[in-house]
């Protein structure tokens, strides 16, 4: 009998041809790199610290003093265990509150909601729930960078449906009928919208509801941005008649509350999807930080929501300078009503969006990241992130207008 240490070893060899890249399943190997990321390298790169950064889609806040102390001391107090799987029911039942009073939707902490990872984990275990090989996944674009990616990982076909500035970056039903195929499974909104700023009204979203209905569509809609809305106030899809069912909402801390660091997002919908979705959360993340869930917990109460509120009142603020400023430059600019990007164009200048955005970069030190990145109609388009003080702003809008005269 061969002992176990006199067993030839089978190692890889790199040296064959490919390389390592022999080994990769052929849907890793499709995924392409992210495209804000390379604008981000190229500002690492540089080393220069004069750079203003309209790039990162993150708070310029740091997380309220309460949440940061909640979690602080829930550390001191030795609460570092496993959480539940889905979440503490503590959170959960003050998510379902929150969703309740401020838009009007009722699930069941304790079968309808579950404790994610980020809102991108939420996405990304709603698809892999859904997706069978060959699903058709309809995704209203431009759009968050990473559904079609996860969508390809999961074994689905990402169909692009293109919106337009003429629009407001709305999805029209007209749009949607004409995607629709045999093989549709799943549509992905995401309103208030990364990258435009759009928002979709529930008279809107009406229509849309009843060919969802009509073509036995499930929606994912991801509402990170849902307490950053400037007009009016967020309708979830999930509200709209004969919806919530078919709905999976996602959401998190991530935006509105200041939280990206923290990691904490969750994901309601029907018994029969959460439980789906558990299971597989259950064998890749077991749970979510117990501490980032004590944190979440104390941004969920009275002191918590004013301190978003107050956050909110400066991004509007902001918004208002960044779009007339293009404006005034003489850059196109539709008016985001919602999330913290405006979306000029850049047409124009004759610029591409990728040449636009590494001149203005390179030359006039303002990172921003090519509209083409979040796939059709982006082309033509720069999103920047207004959530940066207002005299980065001011001055990241001069440098833009000194800019565009060197192209005249």
């Amino acid at each position: 009998m061969i002992k176990d240490e006199e067993k030839p070893k089978i190692q890889a060899d790199p040296s064959r041809s490919g390389g390592m890249q022999n080994y990769l399943s052929s849907r890793a190997r499709a995924i392409p790199p992210s495209g804000i990321r390379r604008f981000f390298d190229l500002v690492s790169a540089s080393k220069d610290k004069d750079i203003i950064t309209l790039g990162v889609g993150e708070p310029d806040f740091v997380t309220p003093w309460r949440v940061r102390d909640a979690a602080v001391y829930s550390l001191e107090k030795g609460k570092t265990q496993y959480s539940p799987n889905a979440g503490t029911m503590e959170l959960r039942e003050a998510i379902g509150q929150y969703l309740a009073n401020e838009f009007h939707l009722n699930y069941d902490p304790g079968k309808e909601v579950i404790v994610t990872v980020g809102g991108s984990e939420g996405i990304d275990l709603a698809l892999r729930a859904l997706i069978e090989p060959g699903d058709e996944i309809l995704v209203p674009e431009p759009c968050y960078i990473s559904y079609s990616p996860i969508t390809s990982l999961g074994g689905g076909v990402p169909v692009g449906i293109e919106t337009f500035a003429e629009d407001q970056f709305k999805l029209t039903p007209e749009s949607l009928r004409a995607a629709i195929t045999p093989r549709s499974k799943v549509l992905v909104l995401c309103y208030p919208s990364n990258p435009t700023g759009a928002i979709m009204t529930y008279e809107e979203m009406l229509p849309i509801a009843k060919i969802v209905e009509e073509n036995d569509l499930i929606v994912i809609s991801d509402e990170i941005y849902a307490e950053l809305t400037f007009a009016g106030r967020h309708a979830s899809f999930a509200s709209l008649p004969g919806m919530k069912d078919r709905t999976i909402l996602v959401s998190g801390f991530s935006k509105a509350f200041a939280m990206t660091g923290w990691r904490m997002g969750y994901a309601c919908g029907h018994p029969d999807l959460i439980s789906a979705m558990l299971r597989i959360h259950q064998y890749t993340i077991m749970c979510a930080p117990t501490m980032g869930q004590v944190a979440a917990l104390e941004a969920l109460t009275k002191g918590g929501l004013e301190e978003k509120d107050r956050m909110m009142e400066s991004y509007n603020q902001r918004r208002r300078l960044v779009v007339q400023g293009f404006r005034d430059m003489g850059l196109e600019c539709h008016e985001p009503q919602g999330a913290f990007y405006a979306f000029p164009s850049v047409r124009s200048t004759g610029l591409t969006s990728e040449q636009f955005a590494e001149r203005l970069l390179l030359e006039a030190k303002v990172a921003a990241v090519p509209g083409h990145v979040f796939g059709k109609g982006g082309e033509g388009f720069l999103r920047c992130c207004y959530a940066t003080s207002v005299s980065q702003l001011t001055e990241a809008m001069e440098r833009i207008h000194l800019f565009l005269r060197t192209l005249e």
